[in-house]
Order: C-alpha cells, then structure tokens, then sequence
C-alpha cells in the first residue's frame, strides 16, 4: 500500500464511515461510474477524471489526439493553435515551460492570471444580460407586491366583508399562480427549451413570455383573467430557473395595473440584448458546431490561446461527461435522484437549502410588504415606499434605512426590523441555495437535480403566498411572524442535520462527501461541529480546530496520484 493509499486508508478514527461508503459503493458504481469515489483499487483508465481528463496523458499521445480532433471538427486551420492550448490545458501552471508558446502567448495567459477582473466586452455583455434575466425574474416576482392593496377592490375579492375569507384565499391563489406554474412544469422545461433552442435561444422565448404578460396583466378585466395570465408567467419564470427580489412601487388610480404591467420593463433589454451575446461554446459543441464554438470563445477571450485552450478542455470534458451518462434517459437519471445514495444526499441537501429559503419568511415579505405596512399603520402611499426601501436593501445587502416618511416610533420600528431581516437574509439564504443546488448533484443527474431543486423552492413560494393573507388576517402580523420566526428555527435544524459543507470542493470531495452516511454526517456535527462553535465562539478559543467530514488535502493528493500512475 503507498503512503497515499495509507492516507484515504480507514483508521481509527474514520474506519467505520470509510466501511459503509465502500459497502455503497460496491452496490452502486457498477453503474453509475460518476459517483465513484478515490480508492486504491480505482485508476484513472477505469473511471471518468473529472478533475483534469488530461492529466497524465503522455505528450505525443496529446498531441496526436488533437490532430485526431481538429481534423475531424473541420478545424484543421487552427490544428496548431489547439495543440498549444492542449499542452497548457493539461497542466495550467506551467505554461511558461512549454516551449511551444510564443511569449505574446505567455503574457496573454499570465494576464489572465494576474487581471482576474480583465475580460472582452462580450462577456461582460453576457453578464449584464443575465443580470437583467435576474431582475426580470424579481420584478414578475413582486410585481403584484404593491397590486394587492388595490386590485382585490376592483376584481370584487375584497378581503373585507362577509365573503372575506374566500377572498383572502383567491387573493393567495392569485399570488401565487406564478410558482404553482413554475413548479409544476416550468422548471421541467428548462431542460428542453435549452436544448432545443440553445441557451440564448431559452433566454429570449422566455423574454418574451414576460414581456407579453405582464403587459396583459395590466388588461385584465376579472381576477380569472389574472389568474390565468400569472400561470403562463410562471412558465417563463420557471423556465429561466433563476431568482432575484426587486420590488417595484407606482401609484395613482391605476397605480396596480401599472405594478403588474411594468414587470416587463426589463424582460425588453433582456429581449434585445440577448442575441448580442454569443452562444454558449458548450452548448454548440453538444451540437456538434465545433467551428461555431471556436468563433464564440474567440468572442469570449481576450487571446486565440485562450479560446484554444478552452475549446479542448470543454471538448475532453463532454467526452468524460458521455461516459458517465451513456446513453441513460432523463427519466432514468430523474428517478436517479432518490435511488442512488451518494445522489439521495445530495437530492435532500438542496431540497433543505431549498425549504428553508421559503421557510425563512423572507418571500411573505417580498409578495406582501405593502400589506405587511399597512398593517402597521402606513398609508397605501407610505407602503409602496417601505416596500421599495426592502428592495434596496435587499438589494444592497446592508443598506442604510431609507424610510423617512413617519417619525413615530411603532411604525419607524416595523420599517428597521424589516430591512435588518433583509440585510441578513441577503448574502445567505438568497443567492446560496441557488449555487449550493448547483454544485452538489453528479454532472448525470445535474439537469434534473437543479430542476428538482428550483421546483422545490417554487412549490413552497406557491404555499406561502396561498396561505400568507389568510394567516395574516387570523393569526395577525405578531402571530403569522411568530409562526415564521419558528420554522426558522425549523430550517436551523434542518441545514445542520442535512446539509453538509461542500466549500471550495473538488468533484472528486464533493462524491466523498455525499457518500458519507446521514448518520455518521450527523454524528460528526454534534461530536466535531459543536463542540467546535462553543469553543471558537463561545470561549473564543483562537486555537480550535474543526475536524473535517473528509480528508480533502489526501482527496486532493491520491486523485493527482492516480491521474499519472499507469493503469
């Protein structure tokens, strides 16, 4: 045995865990080898190496390889430039050894290393137009926000009078007809629709789905109608798969059909920006469009080393990923998700991320602040300036307070305690679960995970906004705040439980890691983990340390070791 293997070897102190991800393993990797994990049985030729798929590949085997490649990609013209970005691929730190590259070649790449923050326009643009997508989503998310204090009147739903508690319901419904959408078939048609049409194409089918309706939400004549028109913007909403919290406020007489309507502001840049940017490199290679790839990435760096590079790291990449899926279908990799172990885990860690995003009240805040207000003794007109004072910081994280309006305590109170949520909630439970959900599923069952995990979220968003104006009236805003403030609590356990740390993870850590049994995770919070927090925060004891679940810096050694051992 060598001294790595001696390292990932069960000792003492881990030999059980070790045991039971083997047991799983034996039962599992057979078929499904991208949830194999580092062993001294395992080489490199044996499984899909995700780390570097070029690692220990010998020079001229490489470079032949590429020539393989370019001829037939129909790139034979760049055929030298690839086997330059093939070399510096393969071991991207020694770049300035190889002497095949020129030293316009060199600096361009140590740029790259020493500028993190220097890119082309283009990817810039790409950014921005993202970005926009994001508040595209926001604004459909919380167009409706400030619209509930005005359009229950006018549709005949008021939630005051004998029919008032039918009509808090219809109001919730009404609310939350976008998440009900996007949970029940919008997210399952990302998927498709990308492709089908490609990224760019998804990104502007679905800009105009909410173009178009928030524009007819502004024109509806009965709450049926709106309802309606809110389920097809869930479709888009869905489709798109990511979030973002913008409140927008208007007032006047038509002050809720401009709420609702101009949700479409910014799915019109989206629109237009879109095929301005260039088409996903990695998607185009799906396709087989290796010279339209080659275009797009030269877009997309600022040298022709760069694109060369990329283009065969993404091109050896896809052919490791094919050797994982091989030919499974979505429905097989869908059902993956609860069948696997190793996936199981992860399947419930984004779920938890997920839930507790919802459970942590920050949506009943986002779709009803201006309710939220009122209840507290604003005026209409004073709470469509709180709730834009959420969005803010929101937005801003810890933005100062922006509410000048009223000077009496109780209300100035209600205003501080809201923006304090939200400058907490913000760098945690709003971006995290979206990139936790990411990174966590195998690159098979990465598509249908990120689904599950999007469509979780959305279901609850849909609960909550059905729920929240009937809890508001019953329970009142101490109570129905209350009941948040414990499934927070709720969610505390939850994350502690089941969601283990995945920062600065390797693929490779990320199998081990999840591979790991539930109970042995949750032996290991409250015999490491704990004892850990009291020490370093509660005694403030500089010199604790906090055993990991696994050994990542060995993770890390064996893969190098087994990526340049012979098979």
């Amino acid at each position: 045995m060598s001294d790595l293997d001696k390292k990932l070897s069960p000792s003492s102190e881990h030999k059980d865990t070790n045991e039971k991800i083997l047991t799983e393993d034996a039962k599992t990797s057979q078929d499904h080898s991208s949830i194999q994990h580092v062993d001294g049985a395992a080489s490199a030729t044996h499984k899909p190496n995700l780390e570097n798929p070029l690692w220990g590949v010998p020079r001229d085997r490489l470079l032949h390889d590429v020539e393989v490649f370019a001829r037939e990609k129909g790139l034979e013209e760049h055929t030298e430039l690839l086997k330059k970005g093939a070399l510096v691929a393969q071991d991207p730190g020694m770049y300035k050894q190889l002497a095949e590259l020129d030293q316009d070649e060199k600096d361009a790449i140590t740029h790259e290393f020493t500028h993190r923050w220097s890119h082309p326009w283009t990817l810039y643009l790409t950014i921005f137009s993202c970005s926009i997508g994001a508040a595209t989503q926001g604004w459909d998310q919380t167009g409706s926000n400030g619209a509930n204090l005005s359009f229950p009147d006018e549709f005949g739903i008021a939630t005051t009078g004998p029919d008032a508690e039918k009509h808090e319901w219809l109001v919730g419904a009404i609310n939350a007809a976008p998440y009900i959408a996007s949970a029940l078939c919008g997210c399952w048609l990302s998927d498709p629709l990308n492709n089908f049409f490609g990224r760019r194409g998804c990104i502007f089918i679905t800009a105009l789905v909410l173009i178009a309706t928030p524009i007819g939400s502004a024109f509806t004549t009965s709450w049926e109608q709106l309802f309606v028109v809110r389920l097809i913007l869930g479709l888009g909403m869905g489709a798109k798969g990511f979030a973002a919290n913008v409140v927008v406020a208007d007032v006047g007489k038509i002050a809720w059909r401009l709420q609702l309507g101009s949700a479409f502001i910014p799915a019109l840049p989206l629109a237009c920006l879109i095929y301005l940017c260039p088409e996903s490199p990695r998607w185009l290679m799906k396709k087989g469009r290796y010279q339209e790839a080659m275009k797009s990435l030269l877009r997309l760096r600022h040298h022709r080393i760069q694109a060369a590079r990329d283009l065969y790291y993404i091109h050896v990449m896809l052919v490791e990923e094919s050797k994982i899926i091989r030919g499974e279908t979505y429905v097989k990799r869908f059902l993956e998700l609860f069948t696997i172990p190793r996936v199981r885990r992860a399947t419930i860690a984004a779920s938890v991320v997920m839930l507790a995003q919802q459970m942590c009240g920050i949506n009943i805040v986002a779709f009803y602040s201006s309710s939220i207000f009122v209840e507290g003794g604003y005026s209409a007109k004073q709470a469509l300036y709180a709730s834009l004072g959420f969005g803010a910081v929101n937005f801003v994280f810890a933005f100062p307070a922006l509410f000048t309006i009223d000077t009496k305590t109780r209300i100035g109170l209600v205003a501080f305690f809201v923006y304090l949520f939200a400058a907490f909630y913000s760098p945690g439970e709003g971006p995290v679960p979206f990139t936790y959900s990411a990174e966590v599923f195998p690159l098979a069952q990465r598509e249908q995970g990120m689904a599950w995990a999007v469509a979780t979220c959305l279901f609850w968003a849909a609960v909550l906004s059905i729920t929240f104006p009937r809890m508001l009236k019953v329970m009142t805003p101490t109570g129905a705040f209350g009941f948040y403030a414990g499934l927070n609590l709720v969610a505390f356990c939850l994350i502690f439980l089941f969601v283990p740390e995945t920062k600065q993870l390797t693929l490779e850590e990320l199998d081990i890691v999840f591979s790991v049994p539930t109970k042995d995770q949750v032996a290991h919070g409250f015999n490491e983990e704990l004892p850990y927090f009291y020490r370093r925060w509660i005694k403030f004891d500089k010199s604790a340390k906090l055993r990991p679940l696994v050994d990542n810096a060995a993770v890390r050694e064996k893969v190098l070791h087994d990526a340049v051992s012979p098979a």
